[in-house]
């Protein structure tokens, strides 16, 4: 059974943006596996026996995948390789085992750091020669592989299709919503760069919407901290008091 290969990133120290907030922050992160692209649709349905959108090249990366499905899919693909599944499913609760060796989804911090291989610039080569946009005019998503890779062999970490990734987006303002990077098929440039976040609803379909697997387990640095993701601060940035302001929905109950 075919699985999604995965490369080695070193550790090392990245600076990610809040916008809301205005702030910023240095997360040091250990080393860990990612994809060198994302999953693709035969890959996805070799584990699950669904071939998500049937639509499209099998070499194409599957799409239209809710993130719910995602975590799923990791767990199962790490039953078949042997491997003990990173998740615990609970319905829209998930818990992650940091111990656990299993595939799972990268953290933002984890997957910014991969992005940019290095670079701090706001793309990792040029656009044309490396993701799939608006500029190609295309209409679905293309198969993995065919446009440039960054400096650590990581193909379509930008363009191609949205990546779903382990962090909430914001549970003060947000609820459960989860992360999206990278940018997909249809986007504009300046949407397809890599500090560029989006976040939806875990169950949410989203036609351009994949994913990529990490690997690996993690250590925990303090109060919950892994990999520039921190339950602690999920639970203290969803704990807002007195008026709301409009259109916000704090997360109750992490």
């Amino acid at each position: 059974m075919t699985l999604p290969p995965t490369t080695d990133v070193p550790g090392g120290v990245i600076e990610l943006s809040d916008a809301r907030r205005g702030t910023s922050r240095q997360v040091s992160l250990c080393g860990f596996e990612i994809g060198t692209r994302p999953v693709t649709a035969a890959e996805y349905a070799a584990v699950t026996g669904e071939a998500g959108v049937p639509d499209g090249s099998p070499a194409a990366p599957v799409h239209g995948v809710r993130w719910l499905d995602a975590v799923a899919w990791c767990n199962a693909a790490s039953v078949r390789a042997g491997l003990t599944p990173v998740y615990e499913l609970g319905g829209q609760l998930v818990r992650w085992d940091v111990t656990a060796a299993g595939y799972r989804l990268p953290t933002e911090a984890e997957w910014e750091f991969a992005c940019r291989a290095g670079t701090t610039e706001a793309t990792y080569g040029p656009l044309a020669a490396t993701a799939w946009t608006s500029l190609d005019d295309v209409d679905g998503p293309q198969p993995v592989g065919v446009k440039a890779a960054n400096a650590w062999g990581l193909h379509d970490m930008l363009g191609n299709v949205w990546e779903w990734c382990w962090d909430f987006a914001d549970t003060a303002r947000y609820g459960d919503y989860r992360v999206l990077r990278g940018g997909g098929w249809a986007d504009a440039t300046w949407s397809v760069r890599a500090s560029v976040r989006r976040g939806s609803a875990p169950d949410a379909v989203i036609e351009d919407v994949g994913f990529r697997v990490a690997r690996g387990a993690v250590p925990t640095r303090g109060s919950g901290s892994v990999q520039g993701w921190s339950a602690d601060e999920d639970r203290r940035r969803a704990d807002v008091r007195g008026p709301l302001p409009l259109g916000w929905t704090p997360l109750r109950g992490l």
